[in-house]
């Protein structure tokens, strides 16, 4: 499938299939669609990129609006060495709030997305067919734009709950996340590792934005979220009711390291969110991945509009994840194959033997 070429009855199929996934449309594709109404008549055909991300209160979701502004450049914008976008011409990519790591994949692997940002450790499982996608199957499509940022796990706790290990969540209220989202695989996961499961605590699925409300109202005890620090939602909640950290430690998570290899020992600095000391946890990556079918001209493009010196300045100054985003760590932690036109840019980057 080439993008680059769309038909009209193919960028009529996006939006209609998009409706049902998407939530909101970020500020910076609001204004690159009013770029393109002011186009002139006969100027460039535009075509559509689309980027499933998570819950608007975790970190996709800002991410991937960075990103999709970086990476689109629509009929009548202005030239990048004039000041104006350095992204794919006629390209305007559009940012999903959508269901997380999961959904994003399956999305991918049904047609109904190009593109879309997933824990590493679910997108190894998917292209695999093991995991949590042993009985799924493998979704074999899949491939790789770039590695992005660590994530990592946050176990969020009402203050003064007295909450100071995962064992303690034992009959508390506690949401996993949504279905279909890598924090509740990891979630459950984690609770494995200390010999329980969701039917040890009061278990709910809902994303961190709803989480936060539960809490305030005292119908939630903790929550956990998976998601570059300092997280939004997270930062509302210390600042505005109140919450602390619960450490993801011990020798439970050390075998757990062990025996998931996408799993690393991390630590959230003290002062990340206000009041809240050093927090040890484990963390995983966050890739962008894509469609095979996706035309290699288009995913090369992309790959290097994501590495221009622009984007750089985009990234760092719209969200504090951004400067984690870096070519050195690009190919960090990826364990499925590379999108032939991803794998050409870091080739000729000098990056790939």
């Amino acid at each position: 499938m080439c993008i680059g070429h769309m038909t009209r009855e193919r960028n009529n199929t996006v939006k209609r299939e998009a409706r049902p996934f998407v939530r909101r449309i970020i500020l910076p594709v609001l204004l690159l669609l009013a770029a393109v109404a002011a186009a002139p008549a006969g100027a460039q055909e535009i075509s559509y990129f689309r980027i499933g991300t998570g819950g608007i209160g975790g970190t996709y979701y800002p991410v991937g609006g960075v990103i999709a502004q970086a990476i689109s450049s629509p009929p009548g914008s202005r030239p990048c060495d004039k000041g104006g976008s350095c992204g794919v011409p006629g390209l305007l990519a559009v940012v999903l709030s959508a269901h997380g790591s999961v959904a994003n994949i399956d999305a991918i692997g049904a047609g109904k997305l190009e593109s879309g940002f997933a824990q590493s450790d679910i997108a190894y499982w998917a292209h695999t067919g093991t995991g949590t996608y042993l009985k799924k199957g493998r979704i074999e499509n899949l491939r790789v734009i770039a590695s992005l940022y660590p994530e990592s796990i946050q176990l969020v706790a009402r203050k003064g709950l007295g909450l100071r290990s995962v064992l303690d969540l034992r009959g508390r209220r506690v949401s996993l996340d949504e279905p279909g989202s890598g924090t509740l695989v990891d979630a459950r996961l984690i609770l494995a590792a200390f010999g329980m499961s969701e039917k040890d605590v009061k278990a709910s699925h809902v994303k961190p934005s709803p989480a936060i409300d539960l809490m305030r109202d005292g119908e939630l005890d903790a929550f956990f979220i998976v998601a570059g620090y300092p997280t939004k939602a997270v930062t509302d909640l210390v600042s505005e009711a109140g919450a602390e950290l619960v450490p993801i430690e011990g020798p439970e998570i050390d075998a757990l390291v062990r025996k998931y290899g996408f799993f690393s020992p991390s630590v959230i600095p003290g002062g990340t969110y206000q009041g809240i000391g050093e927090t040890r946890t484990l963390s995983v990556g966050a890739q962008w991945l894509v469609a095979a079918e996706v035309d290699e001209e288009l995913v090369y493009g992309i790959t290097r509009a994501l590495w221009n010196d622009a984007t750089r300045k985009l990234l760092e100054g719209g969200h504090a994840a951004g400067a984690a985003i870096t070519l050195d760590t690009a190919l960090d932690g990826i364990a499925i194959p590379l999108h032939p036109g991803a794998e050409r840019f870091y080739r000729e980057a000098g990056m790939l033997k």
